[in-house]
């Protein structure tokens, strides 16, 4: 255990010292725009298009998951329930990469077949939050969100999201993103609304509606720097993305060129769905396509030992728990964990104001079930 805990401290004191020499803040790596669950519903919607349709889905779902094919469909789902996916967006093989990388896109999707109504949740990567999730660790830890799947995979961002918000998380979509370029391209390209004019990496956007191919995609999703709103407007981008993909994959073009999808899926996707379960999504939950709500976990800029992250209030971090619990027909209950525990004590002994616009620079992350400061050497 000391062993593992020993490697995770080194892995975590390379990327904090990547962005403190400023290397990870100016990497231009695409961020990793992704398709959500409901863009499953799209390609499983093919399997109603015949036998031939159905086998070659089949077989391009089996490479996805992992099994044959012949699981189960799980309860949840063939009981017709709320569920909720992550859906990660991972960084794996891109510039040089070898190692299993961040998932630097977390979107928490929820869909509820009674009400026919789906959610579309961004987590901003920064987030501070408690990483959860070792195989055989229970070592404390506060660092970003996206970090959770470099030590511990999809399981441990799961865990991590879920004990953020206090919403259970049922399934995962975890995409690379390398994906984004084919998937578009096999869609015939995807139209979105530019909210203002400007270029990037070779490609220029009109304010106004524009019809984009998968390079373009890209450069959309990827500019933060030119963007007023920041990686909030990089957030709003992503989500125009995922829900172009979902409208376009619906639509009979999207459906005509199914096997090219299959193809994208098969390479670039992992999820613990099975193939009766995406089957039964497309029949069952395929009506809350057409009622989705979106938004993000606004964060508050703030520097901690030298590092950046995004500090969600307490009042923010409650507001999304209680959302999402009511999406998937859940009661409220009062948010009571370690991100709530921090804030309240640097409101108390530092003086942290959220309700202030400054970034916050006297944020002190303590140390488990204490009031001492966490030292500044276990960075």
């Amino acid at each position: 255990m000391e062993e593992q805990h020993s490697r995770r401290q080194q892995k975590i004191f390379r990327n904090v010292t990547l962005v403190q020499a400023g290397l990870l803040k100016k990497s231009r790596r695409p961020l990793p725009t992704i398709i959500g669950l409901l863009v499953t519903f799209a390609v499983m919607i093919a399997a109603t298009w015949g036998a031939h349709a159905y086998f070659s889905l089949h077989s391009a779902l089996v490479s996805m998951n992992g099994n044959n094919g012949s699981t189960a469909t799980s309860a949840r789902i063939a009981a017709k329930k709320p569920i909720s996916i992550l859906v990660l967006g991972v960084d794996q093989g891109l510039e040089g990469r070898n190692d299993k990388g961040n998932s630097d896109t977390i979107i928490l999707v929820t869909v509820n077949p009674t009400t026919k109504k789906a959610t579309i949740t961004s987590i901003p990567r920064d987030t501070l939050t408690e990483i959860l999730g070792e195989t055989s660790s229970t070592s404390y830890y506060m660092f970003k969100v996206n970090s959770a799947y470099q030590f511990g995979g999809s399981s441990g961002s799961v865990k991590t999201v879920s004990a953020m918000l206090n919403v259970p998380i049922d399934y995962y979509v975890e995409v690379n993103m390398k994906a984004l370029k084919s998937l578009v391209n096999a869609l015939g390209g995807v139209d979105v609304n530019v909210p203002f004019s400007f270029s990037y990496d070779w490609c220029d956007f009109k304010k106004g509606k524009q019809h984009l191919d998968g390079r373009h995609a890209i450069a959309y999703a990827r500019m933060r720097y030119y963007d007023p709103r920041g990686d909030y407007g990089r957030q709003l981008r992503q989500r125009q993305i995922i829900q172009a993909v979902v409208k376009q994959g619906l639509s009979v073009n999207g459906l005509a060129n199914y096997q090219k999808l299959l193809k994208v899926f098969a390479k670039y996707v992992k999820t613990n769905l099975t193939f009766g379960d995406m089957t039964s999504l497309a029949i069952n939950y395929r009506s809350a396509a057409s009622n989705i709500s979106s938004g993000y976990i606004q964060g508050h800029d703030a520097t901690i030992s030298g590092t950046s992250f995004q500090i969600a209030s307490t009042e923010e971090l409650q507001k999304w728990s209680n959302k999402l619990r009511k999406s998937l027909g859940l009661s409220t209950q009062t948010l009571t964990n370690q991100e709530t525990r921090q804030n309240s004590l640097n409101e108390t002994y530092n003086g942290v104001d959220f309700s202030s616009n400054e970034t916050i620079t006297n944020y002190t992350i303590y140390e488990a079930n204490s009031i001492t400061p966490r030292s500044s050497d276990s960075w």
